[in-house]
């Protein structure tokens, strides 16, 4: 099930030059303790009163999201969460500061069951279609920006998902790969993480899909599209990008994806990216 996506491009945004920057969260303009640097904040909002359009993508659902759109100083644009599973219009000042304007849903009865037949021990959680958070086993974490609320295994079973999240401390981040691909997930979207965390969305639904829908509304060219990212669920939305540039601690296959290359996150790789544009 899809909402209807709120048509027309903002007039006022067109100008030679203007870029379309996309920038994922943790690993990129966070780091991995969720502080961003002054010097992150401060480029960022350099570019945002130059007419540049900040978008924020990021696997973080929309609770999460907000606060870091808020410390770039984006009050007018786009946000993209949960892996592209849902789009906001930014708009502060009116209705709470956002609109939620796309949202992309899918049954994850099919996937948990096959996960957890191989996966006897890890946990779930689910974002459901307005934005709640159900979990097994008190499952809780900074990225779903509300608290979960607890409920049997079969009870996930029953919910239009917009992001499936499972975490399992039984394997590595490689073995829990391997696990997964084992599975052959299908109809859904899926990436894992740094840890054993896998995020599953929607089938066809990525950072990358719903960034092109937030092109499309801002008429921006793809020539002045630029994205930054370090993970694996980052790679659709650095190959969709004009200019696509992993930070230097990313894993070699997202390496692989991008253009260029930038330094660590603690090394403030992002700045450098960003000043570029100025």
């Amino acid at each position: 099930m899809t909402t209807t996506l709120n048509a027309g491009i903002d007039d006022q945004l067109s100008f030679i030059g203007r870029k379309l920057v996309c920038l994922d969260v943790d690993g990129t303009l966070v780091d991995h303790d969720g502080h961003m640097s002054p010097a992150v904040r401060e480029v960022g909002q350099s570019l945002v009163a130059a007419g540049h359009e900040i978008v924020v993508a990021t696997g973080r659902s929309l609770g999460a999201t907000l606060p870091i759109v808020e410390l770039l100083g984006i009050e007018r644009g786009y946000a993209v969460s949960s892996n592209g599973g849902v789009i906001t219009r930014i708009e502060a000042g009116s209705n709470g500061g956002y609109t939620v304007i796309d949202r992309q849903v899918f049954d994850p009865a099919p996937a948990l069951l096959a996960l957890r037949h191989r996966l006897p021990g890890a946990k779930y959680a689910i974002e459901d279609s307005e934005g709640n958070f159900f979990s097994t086993e008190r499952f809780q974490d900074p990225s779903f920006g509300v608290e979960a609320s607890g409920v049997a295994f079969e009870e996930l079973l029953d919910i239009h998902a917009v992001r499936l999240v499972v975490f399992s401390t039984d394997a590595t981040a490689e073995e829990f790969g391997e696990a997964v691909e084992a599975i052959g997930l299908h109809g859904v979207t899926y990436s894992v993480g740094w840890t054993p965390w896998l995020d599953i969305a929607a089938q066809g639904v990525t950072k990358a899909s719903g960034l092109e829908v937030v092109r499309s509304l801002t008429g921006i060219e793809v020539e002045q599209t630029v994205a930054v990212g370090d993970g694996r669920n980052d790679i659709e939305m650095l190959q969709w990008a004009w200019r696509g540039v992993a930070m230097g601690q990313a894993p070699d296959e997202v390496k692989a994806a991008a253009d260029e290359v930038t330094a660590r996150v603690e090394e403030d790789g992002l700045v450098a990216v960003l000043r570029s544009l100025l």
